[in-house]
């Protein structure tokens, strides 16, 4: 733990596991029975029992780093990122921002591994969710793929393959059984949302994408 990562009972005040500073700035609240190494944590951002995250990694402000999580040195997180309990987030992952990562989430970074053969960062595959998405409880995600932007990941789900922007996946493997609004309902066959939110197909990324037309 680091001098920029306040802990519980160190600082001026909690609010809602929120840290605040003598000048009113919100700092980082770390949970005493959690190890915090990195000293690139953003403001706002909760880390509760017993998660664990390595020097070097990157989290961003206002995220959710919820018990028994573990961060690895070379992750990359936004900001407003939710990880749940038990959640290990391996090299090679990056997470941008308002992600939702469910319990027991499972990320990979080894395509092929073997316990006799040491790899190096270089050798392993990276992931990346994109903004906005939703990966349920005892999804798998396996390395190599995109999440697309606001995706959604149903409960135990198996990827392995990309998920293009807006598309809800289930099953093992994921198949593709509908859109989903940003705003986490499900859209009708006129890509309509009951947020009043309308979409249209974007044939660039096979994805759906808000129509502001």
């Amino acid at each position: 733990m680091t001098a920029d990562v306040a802990v519980h009972g160190a600082v001026d005040g909690v609010v809602d596991g929120a840290a605040t500073t003598a000048g009113g700035v919100r700092a980082p609240f770390v949970h005493p029975a959690a190890l915090c190494e990195s000293d690139q944590v953003g403001p706002g951002t909760r880390v509760w029992a017993f998660a664990h995250v390595l020097p070097g990694a990157v989290i961003g402000a206002d995220c959710n780093i919820c018990d028994h999580a573990f961060v690895e040195s070379e992750v990359r997180l936004g900001d407003r990122v939710t990880v749940k309990n038990n959640v290990a987030l391996f090299n090679g992952l990056t997470v941008e921002n308002d992600v939702f990562l469910g319990p027991n989430a499972v990320f990979t970074n080894d395509y092929n591994p073997r316990a006799a053969v040491k790899k190096t960062s270089d050798d392993l595959l990276p992931t990346v969710i994109r903004s906005g998405a939703t990966i349920g409880a005892n999804a798998t995600i396996v390395c190599g793929v995109t999440i697309g932007e606001n995706a959604f990941v149903g409960a135990g789900t198996v990827v392995i393959r990309d998920v293009p922007p807006g598309a809800m996946v289930v099953g093992n493997p994921a198949r593709h059984i509908g859109w989903m609004c940003a705003c986490g309902e499900r859209l009708g066959d006129d890509l309509a949302c009951s947020c009043g939110t309308r979409h249209r197909m974007d044939s660039a990324s096979g994805g759906v994408v808000t129509d502001h037309a």
